[in-house]
């Protein structure tokens, strides 16, 4: 397409317009395909369960019980604020409560780190196992 003003021929600026447009578009595929799916790969997702000193826990805590439950709820909410965990709460299992929650973090050391600085396990109120997760996340 030619365009011309005043005589002077802009087809030149347009065509190298047309180039630029398509090295910008080739980048960001390269980005989309390789940068932002690495990181998806990144992310590991393991579900924590943790379990009170007994099956009745959740109807008869204590009042220390249920200040150091304060604190650990204050503890999850702020990862859960940060996005580190997806989601947490309580589960109520006829045969006995516990806790669930699913992180989604880097790697099995920071999920180490996350269940060591949970104020309910420094107390000893509660134990916490978990395992790695194959998450299937909705599209954002």
């Amino acid at each position: 397409m030619k365009i011309v003003c005043d005589g002077i021929k802009y087809y030149k600026v347009i065509l190298r317009l047309g180039k630029i447009r398509r090295i910008k578009d080739n980048i960001l595929k390269y980005i989309r395909r390789n940068i932002m799916e690495k990181n998806k790969l990144e992310r590991n997702h393991f579900v924590l369960k943790s379990i009170g000193p007994r099956p009745t826990f959740q109807q008869d805590m204590t009042e220390e019980e249920r200040n150091i439950m304060k604190q650990h709820i204050v503890y999850w909410t702020d990862k859960a604020d940060k996005g580190i965990a997806i989601v947490f709460g309580p589960v109520f299992d006829p045969k006995g409560g516990y806790g669930l929650a699913i992180v989604e973090v880097a790697n099995e050391e920071q999920v180490h780190s996350l269940i060591a600085d949970d104020p309910a396990i420094k107390s000893g109120l509660l134990k916490t196992e978990f395992y790695p997760m194959r998450a299937v996340l909705p599209k954002q």
